[in-house]
């Protein structure tokens, strides 16, 4: 039977009658949505007929909530009052891109991030996001896990918290292991794929990751989130808010506990978190106290696993213990374990990580056309991983030889730590100016330092020689500043023509000294400069459809690694990278939709060859030229007041135009280049491909499946057939209900099935290669878990 739709015009403006463009109108449910066009107006299609309650918002005015009636509703006007109060997103304005902005983007809310949250880290939250690839050490998406975006690993994303940096500051990686169960506190989040928009801290050479935390409520809250799954996994939640007191003052907290086996064998996470934030607001002024940490003990899980003992190849597994001379008990361990297989076996091979975060965010609203948002912030990050080490020379540790009656004995079984001591504090700051409804600037920008010291302690070896348990064996200090300030200029031309113009200065310092692992003596010291410009232009169409192209040059520094394993006295080269997007948007209430092609040319990228320095580190080098270059579509679509359907799709190109592999000649010494011409960037799949179908059969209940491909992605540079990890294709069922009863406001039950076909993949993996009579290559793989599944409880009061 059809069901009858209807349609409903109306106009939207300010206490003044002024029309509002821009504005957002969308059903209760948020099924319907659209914007008005630039005489306020808008056309809000595909509604059941009947009852239905529109919410009509615009930044810096009182949202409002109307009962509709289709069919007797005619002539809609709704005129919005100035905010009394600063909106909360204001801390996050000046680094994210907006409806008409010239890039390529995604918006998650909070309803998106609750419905996936089932406690597993942030990356996983985000897997049905366009380009987005994720992947677990231990299988399940709970300890150590890693997002791509286009290829791109985690030191080439731009994280932030509340416009505040959060990669790290040397690796430029993003360890969400240390922010457990942080998707409980976030408010939104927006992903930029490219350049993307100036933001702070690394720069985005695949995207941009923009985190707002959770603002407050209007009424007090409790709630109690639990989760119960596979693997022994347990997730417990307790959040608690005091609503706007007097309108002015605000407190909210949560605490939480995530535990599991892990898919893995003892691949095992035991993680803690607090979030702490309290909040005053004024008719002009908003400020907000945020504070909270995380503490993570996980089983190592990071050696993945043997090609040989992936594919349950006996033989295979025979001839690599034979090749790597494993014990008894570790060639057992290896024979007698499954696709789960972990090569450590001893108890305390763990990593252990302490991290406290506190913000100081500051919002002023001086006038309707000037604003400012700022931030002091301050991390605290200590911790180890400990592991046992059997055969160890003792003079790698600056041990002297044990002299035992007549035997002098050069090598010993040890227990090791290797701490990480850090400090990282700064500002950050916006201010932005509208002297006109046509013209915009934003100047923004940061200053932070980094402190870090690494060093190694032998805490156990079965010959301590002239060793003791606090002596540091190696200890090197680590200093960076980061100084960076923008410009933005947007200018609507006509009314369908926009312009924009960001324009970036960064400046860096950084230096290490003291000694490396292996004892080696550091000396660096760099300061490079970059300017990174921005280019755009807009066109809107029609109030549904939307054009945009930009042109953008980031510069990034290279990591600690690529400095500390070349000789003194030699530094990398820093990587440049210049971006084209051409986009085209939909919005017609029913069907969101984008469609944008995207080329990303890249000068002295770095990547991993295999060659090794003077002292036989392994080094990244600068490659002449590489490229990715793809096209990228994302819907969503109300189908009926049943039925929706989301799906996006990635289909990319990704280049080094030429490459040179090393490895090691164990038969003549030094090593062998082999030289490869045009070959696959490595972990780049050729095809990302996500859909997801809601069915909503009554009030409350909502099914989902969700099925992704993932093409298949060379582990080196090499883009050989032999290291590679296959294609695969993983499908999720999803269930929500949410009712209420008596006193309690609200009661969800959640189920997430995944992985449901019990397919047999892997999402990660390495590979290395050595000459040896022949030329062997070994691989390796993080096995993904088969079907497993997490159950939700949560109950808000």
């Amino acid at each position: 039977m059809a069901i009858a739709q209807d349609t409903l015009n109306g106009l939207v403006t300010d206490n003044l009658n002024r029309p509002l463009a821009g504005a957002t109108v969308r059903t209760a449910d948020g099924r319907q949505v659209t914007q008005t066009n630039e005489q306020g107006r808008f056309s809000l299609t595909g509604l059941k007929t009947g009852r239905h309650t529109l919410i009509v918002s615009f930044i810096g005015y009182t949202a409002q909530r109307r009962q509709i009636t289709t069919g007797e509703a005619t002539g809609l006007i709704f005129r919005l009052d100035p905010a009394s109060f600063i909106a909360e997103d204001v801390v996050v304005r000046a680094t994210r891109a907006g409806d008409k902005s010239a890039a390529t983007y995604k918006n998650i809310d909070r309803q998106e991030i609750e419905q996936n949250n089932f406690g597993q880290d942030l990356p996983f939250i985000l897997n049905n996001t366009p380009g987005v690839v994720t992947t677990s050490d231990a299988g399940a998406g709970i300890g150590y896990t890693g997002i791509r975006i286009r290829g791109s690993d985690a030191t080439r994303i731009n994280i932030t918290v509340n416009g505040i940096p959060y990669n790290d500051s040397e690796s430029q990686g993003t360890f969400w292991v240390n922010m457990p169960d942080f998707a409980s506190s976030v408010e939104n989040i927006q992903i930029q794929r490219g350049v993307g928009t100036s933001t702070n801290g690394a720069g985005a050479f695949g995207g941009s990751l923009n985190i707002q935390t959770s603002g407050s409520q209007d009424r007090p809250y409790a709630e109690v989130n639990n989760t119960f799954g596979s693997f022994n996994t347990w997730k417990n939640t307790l959040k608690l808010g005091t609503g706007w007191i007097d309108g002015k003052y605000s407190f909210d907290g949560r605490l939480s506990r995530i535990k599991s086996d892990g898919y893995i064998d003892r691949g095992s996470s035991n993680l803690k978190s607090y979030f702490l934030s309290g909040a005053y607001r004024g008719k002009k002024d908003l400020l907000r106290l945020n504070v909270f940490s995380g503490t993570e003990r996980t089983y190592q899980a990071w050696n993945g696993v043997p090609e040989s003992r992936y594919l349950d190849d006996l033989p295979g597994m025979q001839a690599y213990i034979d090749r790597n001379g494993l014990n008894e008990t570790d060639a057992q361990n290896l024979l007698q374990s499954g696709r789960s297989y972990n090569s450590f076996t001893y108890r305390d091979q763990t990593d252990n990580y302490w991290q406290d975060h506190y913000q100081l965010l500051y919002a002023r609203q001086f006038s309707d056309k000037l604003s400012f948002n700022g931030a002091l912030h301050y991390t605290r990050g200590k911790g180890y991983f400990e592991e046992l080490k059997p055969g160890e020379d003792l003079e790698d540790y600056g041990l002297e030889p044990v002299i035992i009656g007549t035997d002098t004995i050069g090598s010993t079984d040890l227990v090791r730590r290797r701490w990480l001591d850090n400090h990282f504090y700064g500002l950050t700051y916006a201010f932005d100016y509208r002297p006109s409804a046509v013209l915009s600037f934003t100047l923004g920008g940061a200053y932070n330092e980094y402190r870090g010291d690494h060093f190694g302690q032998v805490i156990w070896a079965q010959y301590a020689s002239n060793g003791s348990n606090d002596r540091r064996y190696y200890q090197n200090d680590a200093f960076k500043t980061d100084f960076n300030t923008y410009l933005k200029i947007g200018l609507q031309a006509t009314k369908s023509l926009s312009f924009f113009a960001d324009l970036q200065y960064r400046r860096i310092f950084y230096q290490v000294t003291g000694t490396e692992k292996n004892l080696n003596v550091l000396n660096v010291r760099d300061v490079p400069n970059f300017f990174n410009p921005k280019l755009g232009a807009s066109y809107t169409i029609s109030p549904a459809q939307n054009l945009y192209a930009s042109y953008s040059i980031a510069n990034k520094e290279p990591n600690r690694d690529d400095y500390i394993n070349l000789p003194e006295n030699v530094l990398p080269v820093p990587e440049n990278l210049q971006n084209v997007e051409v986009g085209y948007r939909l919005n017609t209430g029913a069907l969101h939709a984008g469609l944008n092609v995207y080329g990303m040319f890249y000068k002295d990228q770095l990547v991993t060859t295999g060659k090794i320095n003077d002292v036989g580190e392994y080094f990244r080098q600068n490659v002449d030229r590489s490229y990715r270059m793809g096209i990228e579509a994302d819907a969503s679509y109300v189908i009926s007041p049943k039925f929706a359907l989301n799906a996006n799709a990635a289909f990319s190109r990704n280049k080094i135009r030429n490459f040179t592999e090393f490895i090691d000649d164990y038969d003549n010494g030094g090593q062998q280049a082999y030289s490869f011409t045009n070959t696959d960037i490595s972990f780049s799949p050729r095809q990302v491909l996500f859909a997801e179908l809601v069915y909503k059969p009554f009030s409350g209940f909502a099914a989902a499946y969700q099925s992704k491909y993932v093409g298949k992605q060379y582990l080196d540079n090499t883009q050989t057939e032999s290291r590679k990890l296959d294609a695969y294709h993983v499908g999720n069922i999803r269930l929500g209900y949410d009712f209420s009863f008596s006193s309690v406001r609200n009661v969800n039950l959640g189920l997430l099935v995944s992985n449901i076909f019990n397919k047999m993949y892997a999402s990660n993996g390495y590979t290395y290669g050595y000459k040896s009579g022949t030329v062997v290559r070994e691989n390796f793989y993080f096995p993904q878990a088969g079907t497993n599944f997490l159950l939700s409880l949560n109950v808000r009061f």
